[in-house]
């Protein structure tokens, strides 16, 4: 569905060249590197995530030790012990869980800190296209990066530099180095 939607796009695109209009693409994964603000909000959350997860592995060692435990002194315990043992498992497995959701699920922390501080730089990107494509008449601007699969693009049409330098930042990495990591 998607590549039938890209598809019609593009055959839009075409056609619609021969009425005059215009269009240009931005590969956005390469602005955004370009932005320092951007690098260091991947990084704090990139850090973040990383004390979220050594905190998951450490809570599911302490379970399994708890388990490991369990199985080892069972046959001295009566049924009573076993169901409360059994069941303190059972509660901690489900707060790892809770836990897990909570800082990586859908609309978890994570979301909501990746909402936060990466957002509002994407927004000025955004932003800072949209100046462009109505200043210089685009019809169509196109994101190159990711989730439009572009079969040929003349570099001529990359207007990725200008929202670099609309956004007040020098252009600096090779733009093939972004364009081959597809």
């Amino acid at each position: 569905m998607k590549r039938l939607t890209l598809l019609i796009v593009f055959i839009i695109a075409l056609s619609c060249q021969s009425f005059g209009q215009r269009f240009a693409y931005v590969n956005t994964e390469y602005v955004l590197e370009q932005i320092p603000e951007y690098q260091q909000a991947q990084k704090k959350l990139d850090k973040i995530a990383k004390d979220w997860r050594e905190e998951i592995e450490k809570r599911k060692k302490k379970i399994e030790e708890l388990y490991k435990d369990y199985q080892a002194e069972q046959v001295l315990m009566t049924e009573e012990m076993k169901r409360k043992r059994e069941q303190e498992i059972t509660q901690k497995e489900q707060a790892l869980e809770d836990f897990r959701q909570q800082k990586f699920g859908y609309k978890g922390d994570l979301h909501q800190k990746r909402k936060e501080l990466i957002e509002p730089i994407q927004n000025k990107v955004y932003n800072n296209v949209q100046k462009i494509a109505k200043n210089n008449n685009y019809d169509f601007i196109f994101d190159k990066s990711n989730g439009v699969n572009m079969l040929y693009a003349n570099d001529r049409y990359d207007v990725s530099d200008d929202v670099i330098n609309a956004m007040g930042y020098t252009p600096g990495k090779n733009k093939n180095e972004s364009d081959n990591k597809k």
